[in-house]
């Protein structure tokens, strides 16, 4: 199940920052890196895709997009509505209309006003989540087989009729504020929030889509109003549906619904290349029990061919700072090479350390062997294949399946792709993961939270 809006919304006043001037502007956005994986015993890989797919199918309803997997195993039934844009739908003043917009439907429907909304909702048992993310916001249902007329006419009314009260979007401005004063008083949020100002200044992926306290408190009932009816519209929306669902079924309830909609004139394109031409350092003083880091790197658009390449590097890097950080030196009880999977991606470096010089040394030694000589074949392709594992079992519930394919559709520009996906990984060769180390691991933008006397600033100059 995906996480509730109300789970993770960051930004609130900064803090104190001293800024080191390698370059680069503070902003506000927030999103958090994605983990990378690490090296471990060879498992089989889930039969979750396969090179000849018969089950998925796209199709037009009323000028809705949809791509339907029929799954017959399960009864349960995941419906993710991904409305494209992300924070290239905003600025800096409605940087969270969406997500503050959805989270007030849940206050009352034209179809469901007030206490009934949620009396109705209880009784399918079905659970609606908002996940704003930086290409699209998921408008999700999850529901099972024999509720999902009724929990689809819920999520429907939810979409194209809230009534948006003058006291609920209140209550909801309120919750929205005090996540988000909430959400930095812990260092690791605060320095992935703080990593993501410096990293993409200048570039859409500055803007949150889960808003600022200032621009949440800002947006009014009226242009959440008009934001409804200009852009909740079916150029924006891609609906993938996962579980045991007739195709004849699911067309009825869109054609009845969601494709009334105004067509409007969106076309999903990425974000453009991050620049990767600079380095910069952000240092944020604090008394901790330990130190803070994280550095970013401009990575490859989705479309290219070193996106899974720069994907299996970030795993091979993350599995040898795991054996020499923390397993042989015990310098760190987090340390991770993530990769940050979105249209344009980003790589980086992370570590929580008593000893950032010991663990940020081994860390630039370790990227330069992966830079200038090859990975062992043998173990590569155990890696791989460990990847792959994980990576499904990390991704196969039908909201998860419905996000993959989501994925392969709006990056590449088909749903097909995403059966081609381990077959990609598994061309990943050891000189494409020294090619694109080279390419990608550099110019890194740290953020530091911690003992300032402990961080040896001319060091991060290296990478």
């Amino acid at each position: 199940m995906r996480a509730p809006v109300f789970e993770s919304l960051p930004m609130g006043t900064a803090k104190c920052l001293t800024v080191v001037a390698l370059g680069a502007a503070i902003l506000a956005p927030s999103l958090g890196a994605q983990a990378a994986l690490r090296a471990g015993p060879t498992l089989m890989v889930p039969s979750i895709v396969g090179t000849a797919d018969t089950s998925t199918s796209e199709l037009t309803v009323g000028g809705v997009r949809v791509i339907l997997r029929r799954n017959t195993a399960t009864d349960v039934i995941a419906a993710n509505l991904f409305l494209l844009g992300g924070v290239q739908q905003l600025t800096p003043e409605t940087q969270g209309i969406e997500t503050f917009l959805l989270a007030a439907s849940e206050r009352g429907t034209r179809r469901y006003p007030k206490d009934a909304l949620r009396i109705a909702t209880n009784k399918t048992g079905s659970v609606i989540s908002i996940e704003p993310e930086d290409d699209w916001t998921v408008f999700g249902l999850h529901a099972t087989r024999a509720t999902f007329d009724s929990s689809w006419a819920i999520f429907a009314d939810r979409l194209m009729n809230p009534t948006l009260d003058s006291a609920d979007v209140e209550l909801v401005r309120a919750q929205l504020l005090a996540a988000a004063s909430q959400q930095r008083l812990h260092p690791d949020a605060e320095l992935r929030i703080v990593a993501d100002s410096l990293m993409f200044a200048g570039h859409p992926y500055s803007l949150s889509t889960e808003g600022t306290e200032r621009s949440i408190a800002s947006i009014s009932r009226a242009t959440l109003r008009n934001y409804l009816t200009t852009q909740f519209v079916k150029s924006r929306m891609l609906l993938v549906v996962v579980g045991n669902v007739e195709r004849s079924r699911l067309e009825q309830l869109v054609a009845a619904t969601i494709s009334k909609l105004p067509a409007g004139s969106y076309r999903w394109t990425p974000p453009p290349p991050v620049r990767g031409d600079r380095r910069a350092l952000v240092v944020e003083s604090q008394q901790l029990p330990t130190n803070y880091i994280i550095g970013y790197y401009a990575g490859p658009a989705a479309s290219s061919a070193d996106y899974n390449a720069l994907r299996i590097a970030t795993a091979v890097l993350s599995g040898r700072f795991f054996t020499e950080i923390r397993s042989k030196r015990n310098l760190s009880y987090a340390v991770d090479a993530p990769f940050v999977e979105r249209a344009v991606a980003t790589g980086g470096v992370y570590v929580t350390t008593v000893a950032p010089d010991q663990a940020l040394t081994l860390m630039h030694e370790e990227i330069e062997e992966l830079q200038n000589e090859l990975v062992d074949p043998a173990g590569l392709r155990r890696l791989v294949l460990q990847f792959i594992t994980d990576y499904f079992l990390k991704n196969e519930t039908n909201a998860d399946q419905a996000a993959f394919l989501a994925r392969a559709a709006l990056y590449e520009g088909d749903y097909r792709a995403a059966n081609r996906f381990v077959d990609d990984l598994r061309r990943v060769r050891p000189e494409d993961v020294r090619r694109v180390a080279r390419e990608y691991m550099h110019n890194f933008r740290f953020v530091y939270i911690g003992d300032p006397a402990k961080l040896p600033k001319d060091y991060l100059s290296h990478f």
